[in-house]
């Protein structure tokens, strides 16, 4: 049987099963057969969508909150932020203690202290606990997400990769999908704490099953902490001069792309749609989107190369802002954000890919600097076109959203073409 386990590197392993020749690699370790490392990413799978599910929790629950812990309704819809801040913002020190301590221990760990935030949030009885449970709970999921991407890049090869990170989008995506679901139908059921305790249980079956399957994995990497391994670590990632072309893409990528969607509901309005669920419908769309990319991922990694996927996907997310632009009726609007998720999802993905590879022995690190950068382009975006619509107007600022968008398909696609050829 002619079986030669490989690196991302693309060099191979020298074990039992191949002549014993010195390395100059002696920390690396043997690959896992495919079958474990698949389920190994079912498991963390797992994880990444109970987590999807408390990121979105409390979105349909904001005016039963309010009136039960009577609090000011648009002060408990900071819960959202509260959440989606701490994410962004502990990334850069988790990536990095993921590399250090063992980024499976990291991924348990954060889904602890997420079952002990959401109990606390089902037992807040004032809304500063309920806001202190929910940045809690944020900060865990920056340890989970872009930790569970760096895991991905440590198990598959690089040309095999790409199908890999669309498992687990599938998994995060549809937890997504279902939190704000999910979190409404309990809501109306038994009440908005019943909402955090549903998902408490469920974190805590993910635990019981991470515990008892992933020891190996945790335990895999010895404790190396140290403040040293920090600037260790984004000292390899930025000694990659890939790096800039990656994390600028993607902090565009959350301002072109996710800074539209605060202006949906007013974009409907405009075009004479005035219902909200209308409005989620069509941001719906978008994660749809997601879902039918993650799907598709497998035919399109063996029909294209990641180059010229980043170049389809950032034309297909131009053309859906340019539907967009022309204030169309509102199932025309859903289609684009569906082909809008499609576009962005196979044009990220590629570059996601790439990003992974910046630093085999610092990818917690990259992998967390990559998802701090997209999350501060989402969070500048609202205000970037909120002043283009107020000083060039809807249409004009779309379409320059749209050309951008598609700029950045060409650029990575020509910047990032050398490794993704190799």
């Amino acid at each position: 049987m002619n079986f030669q386990p490989k690196f991302d590197s693309g060099r191979p392993l020298h074990g039992d099963l191949l002549p014993a020749v010195p390395t100059p690699e002696p920390k690396l370790t043997k690959k896992p057969p495919e079958d474990k490392a698949r389920g190994l990413i079912a498991r963390l799978s797992l994880i990444g969508f109970i987590v999807a599910l408390a990121s979105r929790a409390t979105d349909p629950i904001i005016p039963p909150i309010a009136h039960d812990i009577q609090v000011d309704p648009n002060a408990v819809a900071l819960l959202t932020t509260a959440f989606a801040l701490p994410f962004a913002l502990v990334q850069p020190v988790l990536g990095p203690v993921g590399d250090m301590v063992g980024k499976v221990r990291v991924m348990i760990a954060c889904l602890a202290v997420t079952i002990l935030a959401m109990l606390a949030s089902g037992l807040a009885t004032n809304f500063t606990v309920l806001l202190v449970a929910r940045i809690v709970a944020g900060a865990a999921a920056g340890g989970i997400f872009p930790v569970g991407i760096a895991v991905i890049g440590d198990l598959v090869p690089v040309k095999e990769r790409q199908v890999a990170i669309g498992r687990w989008l599938t998994a995060v995506i549809t937890g997504n999908l279902l939190g704000s679901s999910l979190a409404g139908v309990v809501g109306d059921l038994v009440g908005w704490r019943g909402v955090f305790f549903v998902i408490t249980a469920l974190a805590t079956v993910a635990l019981g099953v991470a515990l008892f399957t992933l020891r190996k994995a945790a335990r895999a990497k010895p404790v190396e902490l140290s403040l040293s391994g920090f600037s260790r670590g984004y000292g390899k990632v930025f000694a990659n001069p890939r790096a800039k072309v990656c994390f600028s893409a993607v902090f565009v990528e959350g301002i072109v792309i996710f800074g539209l969607f605060p202006f949906v509901a007013l974009l409907l309005l405009a075009a004479g749609e005035p219902r909200a669920s209308i409005a989620g419908a069509v941001i719906a769309g978008f994660s749809l989107g997601g879902v039918i990319y993650a799907l598709a991922v497998p035919r399109l990694v063996a029909r294209w190369r990641p180059d010229q996927l980043m170049t389809g996907g950032g034309i297909i997310a131009a053309f859906a802002l340019a539907i967009v632009a022309f204030d169309l009726m509102w199932p025309v609007q859903f289609a684009a954000f569906t082909l809008l998720g499609f576009g962005f999802y196979t044009l990220h993905a590629s570059i996601q890919v790439q990003a992974t590879e910046l630093s085999p022995v610092a990818r917690g690190a990259a992998m967390s600097l990559h998802s701090f950068c997209f999350f501060m382009g989402h969070a500048s975006g609202p205000v970037l076109y909120g002043l283009g619509f107020m000083t060039l107007g809807s249409a004009i600022t779309l379409t320059i959203s749209a050309v951008i968008v598609m700029a950045v398909g060409f650029v990575c696609s020509r910047l990032l073409r050398e490794r993704t050829a190799a």
